[in-house]
């Protein structure tokens, strides 16, 4: 899989694609007319006036016409054909989805993102995984404040709103690994308030989906210790870990933690998904981001070990 390394301009989509050519006309356009006005310029500081001619009305004849030419019809023309682009990238960028359709729901948090496929039962969190080709009906709300949802490569940009779902349509052509970020201010961590959208061919994402929906509780004897420590510490205050029991408390949410090991990072984009990142982050998770509801542990390392067996456990 490649990861786009310029993702607003290396598009991987339709809608994408769209906004993308409108960007190069709108540049083409503008590179026109400051060459044209350089040009007039160096051509203006060169020339000097025509002899013979009476120089106040030869400047108010000049002042005239490039009122007329350069301050009403070139800035009509480049508006007007800015416009029409316009109109028609709006025109090609969905507003309803085939049958077939994908529909992920993504709710923003302070600084993380909720996912959910409601047609498969699947919760995760600041990973996204799509399949290559199809329509995506992305189901957009916030749990607090108002955050923004864009993947730059896919295209589209809209506000996650409090007591508000909006819906925006896009789809992927190819296999990557792209980045996204809030693109609204949200608080102190609004810039490490990042996610990964994986897409993938469908026999992929299908393996990926069967892994999630047959997910069962590790039962190894350090899983099982790790699932002790996992409540008694209060994990199970904030975070979710789904299988055959569900075991949720009452506390502030947290991003749910089924298939953890198969996250690329921690943090919402923060820092890559290592063991001993995994290790750092749940005894001070504010040494890489300030602020978070989530407490520094006393966990000793005995439980840390068991802990980490359970959640980097594969159902």
């Amino acid at each position: 899989m490649r990861f786009a390394a310029t993702p607003t301009l290396d598009t991987d989509g339709p809608v994408a694609e769209a906004m993308a050519d409108l960007w190069w006309l709108m540049l083409a356009l503008g590179a026109l007319v400051f060459v044209l006005f350089l040009a007039l310029l160096i051509r203006g500081l060169l020339r000097g006036a025509p002899e013979g001619v009476d120089d106040e009305e030869h400047h108010r004849r000049l002042t005239r016409r490039w009122i007329g030419l350069g301050g009403v019809a070139l800035p009509a023309i480049v508006i007007s054909v800015v416009f029409g682009a316009t109109l028609r990238t709006m025109a090609d960028v969905p507003s309803d989805t085939s049958v077939d359709a994908l529909e992920v729901q993504v709710t923003g948090h302070q600084f993380w993102y909720e996912v959910r496929y409601p047609q498969h039962g699947i919760v995760t969190a600041n990973e996204i995984h799509l399949p290559v080709g199809r329509q995506i009906e992305f189901r957009l709300t916030s749990a607090d404040v108002i955050h923004s949802f864009w993947i730059p490569a896919l295209g589209g940009k809209l506000d996650m709103l409090p007591e508000r779902t909006n819906t925006l349509v896009l789809q992927a052509d190819e296999p990557g690994v792209h980045t996204s970020r809030c693109a609204e201010f949200c608080g102190l961590q609004h810039a490490l308030m990042g996610m990964v959208v994986v897409v993938e061919p469908a026999d992929e994402f299908d393996a990926w989906v069967e892994r999630h929906v047959s997910f069962t509780e590790p039962e190894s004897p350090g899983a099982r210790e790790g699932r002790g420590v996992f409540i008694s510490a209060g994990c199970v205050e904030c975070h979710a870990f789904r299988g055959g029991e569900q075991i949720r408390g009452d506390g502030p949410p947290g991003p749910d933690l089924t298939w953890l090991t198969e996250r690329r990072t921690l943090g919402a984009a923060t820092i890559p998904n290592t063991e001993q990142n995994l290790i750092d982050w749940i005894t001070d998770p504010h040494v890489f981001k300030e602020g978070i509801e989530m407490p520094a542990s006393t966990l000793t390392r005995t439980q840390l070990d068991a802990l980490l067996a359970y959640l980097r456990a594969d159902g």
